[in-house]
């Protein structure tokens, strides 16, 4: 809103009498009179008008009785009144934009009409007419300008309030949204992916009993399948228990974060699944890594899976793999590398890499939702992706973990 809009705003009622006061002074110093120069009685009655306008600005009911009394002294001991008319009439411009009632309104009109017709008493009819048409002017226009700017007011406020409501209704329809795809998508996992992925783990519990001749390695082969799809139907379950009920499980970290002293095993974890698959990795991990926040350390989890899943899907099983996870000031510092290997996607985008999947839009959201950002893009004949995950949590609120012991290795050798 532009300043003299904000003129008339009820907060600003001292500035719009202090701008009232300096243009009377300005009056009686500058501007020629009939007089020669204002009379003591007029300056007495100009300083108290001056003064009530200031000290009454938050009570305008009471600024309107102080002015229009000085104005009826005025009329009777003073020839030019102008200071005590103009302070009278915006007096009442100040009483019709912020009045409670209507009915203050016009009783204020009709009080300031009453002490000016009283100037008119004893004139001829001729001034009397006169007198009644500057009414107008006196009362009239100051009334007419204080309702235009309360309908204005109350205009805004009506359209902030509707503004308001169109706001939350959007929210309202946005929530029952979200809740209708996450029973969806809920319904599928259930459906078809947990049903498929129960009936692979069946059949290879199956295989592993009915094949006895096996190679051991074989055997070791259907042990891993078989502990990753029993994995990944646990994973599956607390997803859509997730899904269908997201308040009830809000405060159930088992389902939102990982333990922080668990998290150094869980990424040997990923990193040695990621060798049975081919990759060399090398990786050093940070032992402060098991004394971060939770929420960040399943995020550094969730982002390993998915960086060397990626390393194996777009370089082949020829390639090498490097993690980096340290804690430095608080914050987490994670990067993977890899060298390209002999890549079945194509590793010159700049972007995603290939292979139309969404794992680095999510890896992009889960870091950003805690504060980092994510960067991937080649790095010589490879791909590179780091982020840093600063700490957003009070030290105190931080939850402790057993301290490695000394000695212990923070480098995982290939």
């Amino acid at each position: 809103m532009a300043w003299w809009g904000r003129l008339f705003d009820a907060r600003d009622a001292r500035v719009r009498m202090a701008l009232l006061d300096l243009s009377g002074l300005g009056y009686l110093l500058i501007v020629p009179h009939s007089a020669s120069v204002p009379t003591p009685t007029q300056w007495t009655l100009a300083v108290a008008a001056f003064a009530a306008a200031l000290l009454a600005y938050r009570r305008p009911v009471v600024n309107l009785v102080a002015q229009t009394a000085l104005l009826a002294v005025a009329i009777c001991l003073v020839d030019d009144v102008t200071i005590n008319q103009v302070g009278a009439s915006w007096a009442l411009l100040e009483v019709t934009m912020l009045a409670a009632r209507a009915r203050t309104i016009w009783l204020a009109a009709g009080l300031l009409i009453v002490v000016d017709l009283t100037a008119s008493i004893g004139d001829p009819l001729r001034e009397v007419a006169s007198g009644v048409v500057g009414l107008g002017l006196e009362v009239g226009v100051p009334a007419l300008l204080g309702l235009v700017i309360r309908a204005n007011r109350e205009l805004g406020r009506q359209a902030l309030e509707r503004a308001l409501a169109e706001t939350r209704r959007r929210e309202s329809d946005s929530r029952a949204a979200r809740s209708d795809e996450r029973a969806a998508i809920a319904r599928e996992l259930h459906d078809v992916v947990a049903h498929h992925v129960a009936s692979m783990v069946l059949r290879v519990g199956v295989a592993r009993h009915v094949l006895t001749d096996l190679d051991p390695r074989v055997g070791a082969v259907f042990d891993d399948v078989h502990g990753t799809g029993t994995a990944a139907l646990s994973e599956l379950r607390r997803l859509v228990a997730v899904l269908r009920q997201p308040d009830g499980v809000r405060g159930d970290a088992a389902l939102t974060a990982i333990e922080p002293s668990a998290l150094p095993s869980a990424l040997g974890a990923a990193v040695d699944r990621a060798r049975q698959g081919g990759i060399t990795v090398e990786a050093d991990i940070d032992a402060a890594i098991g004394r971060i926040d939770a929420v960040r350390g399943l995020a550094v989890l969730r982002l390993t899976q998915e960086a060397l899943t990626n390393v194996a899907r777009h370089a082949g099983s020829s390639a090498r793999a490097h993690l980096v996870v340290a804690v430095r000031d608080g914050a987490v510092h994670w990067e993977v590398t890899d060298d390209g290997g002999d890549p079945v996607g194509d590793h010159t985008s700049t972007a995603v890499p290939a292979g139309g999947g969404h794992g680095v839009t999510g890896m992009t959201e889960r870091v950003e939702v805690l504060g980092g950002r994510l960067e991937a893009g080649p790095a010589g004949t490879g791909w590179r992706v780091r982020t840093v995950l600063p700490n957003t949590l009070p030290a105190e609120s931080a939850p402790r973990a057993r301290a490695a012991p000394a000695g212990t290795p923070t480098r995982r050798p290939a």
